[in-house]
């Protein structure tokens, strides 16, 4: 998630504990809602590290610990620089706590989406995610800047009473939030393990959810996905698409399936983001070539999605790839 969601996360969170007269600890939360991505400073060293990395180890739970532990010590003479002294007062150890619950609220949002947290390291190399909501959610982003944009407008406007009551009421939106997508992810994956889907991949919507299915042997590749609505069930029958590996078809190539072959490894080197998301392809025969555009079914932003265009030449079999952000359905258009 964004650094501004997790932010406003830990705040929400700490006004929920503390309410308006102890914002101090309200702020140190909202604070360490955003601390474990400063491992991104490591960088250059987690290469020989990993444990260093991005959604390393600052997103365990020793990891948010230790960045509590210190941060108690140095957060409240931090804010009392920049926010006055009154933003020091209080309790050591309540400060603790507020950083403890801004780093875990960092850990909970992250682990929501697709790309894993590592929840016990170092103790364990085991990483989680729950395919409950996108890593970039149009919706959630939205939510946050007018929830930044309330805040901010009645601090100083309104009585304290109407801004602790907006307050409240954008606590509750998120919590509501999360029961529907939680809920929605759990009845989701039940569908899944029954159709015999191997991964669902939540949307925009909360309520919608693509299934997605993929089948390896030796010598084939089965890739299938379907829009599942919550409350109206499937939306249409699955999309499909199978094709040999590895490639190495008789010239000239006139299958379809081989063409799918061939553009797929060039796909994959052409865009990183399709090797980390679950991804699909549509296929259009032309004048003595294949055009295949393969995209992410995760990465998508108003019916456009992140892809790879690839053309193979139906004599030689050779192949060119382009990166392109297209809408699957009108992509050769």
């Amino acid at each position: 998630m964004d650094p501004f969601s997790h932010l406003l996360l830990g705040y929400l969170l700490g006004f929920g504990v503390w309410g308006p007269t102890q914002l101090q600890y309200v702020v140190a939360a909202a604070i360490a809602g955003a601390l474990p991505d400063a491992d991104v400073a490591f960088f250059p060293i987690s290469r020989r590290f990993p444990l260093l990395r991005h959604r390393g180890i600052s997103h365990s739970l020793l990891g948010v610990t230790v960045i509590a532990v210190v941060g108690c010590f140095v957060v409240p003479p931090a804010m009392a620089w920049g926010l006055g002294a009154g933003f020091a007062a209080g309790s050591t150890f309540t400060f603790f706590v507020a950083l403890e619950i801004g780093g875990l609220s960092h850990v909970f949002l992250d682990s929501l989406d697709h790309w894993s947290v590592p929840i016990f390291a170092p103790f364990s190399r085991r990483e989680y995610h729950f395919d409950v909501d996108r890593i970039v959610n149009v919706g959630s982003m939205a939510f946050t800047v007018i929830g930044y944009a309330l805040m901010l407008y009645e601090r100083g406007r309104v009585p304290v009473a109407l801004w602790a009551f907006t307050t409240w009421l954008l606590l509750g939106a998120v919590g509501v939030y999360f029961v529907v997508r939680i809920l929605g992810r759990w009845r989701a994956g039940i569908v899944q393990r029954r159709e015999g889907f191997t991964a669902v991949i939540p949307q925009v919507n909360p309520l919608v959810f693509v299934l997605f299915g993929e089948e390896r042997t030796a010598d084939k590749v089965r890739l299938r996905y379907v829009r599942y609505q919550l409350l109206r069930g499937f939306r249409s029958a699955p999309h499909s698409i199978a094709f040999p590996t590895p490639a190495g078809g008789a010239l000239p190539i006139a299958d379809p399936a081989e063409a799918l072959a061939l553009s797929y490894p060039a796909a994959i080197a052409a865009s990183w983001m399709l090797g980390e998301t679950h991804h699909f392809a549509e296929i259009r025969p032309g004048a003595g070539r294949f055009e295949v555009y393969w995209y992410s079914l995760e990465v998508n932003f108003f019916g456009r999605a992140a892809g790879v265009l690839a053309q193979v030449d139906a004599s030689s079999g050779a192949v060119t790839a382009h990166n392109k952000w297209r809408s699957p359905a009108t992509a050769f258009a």
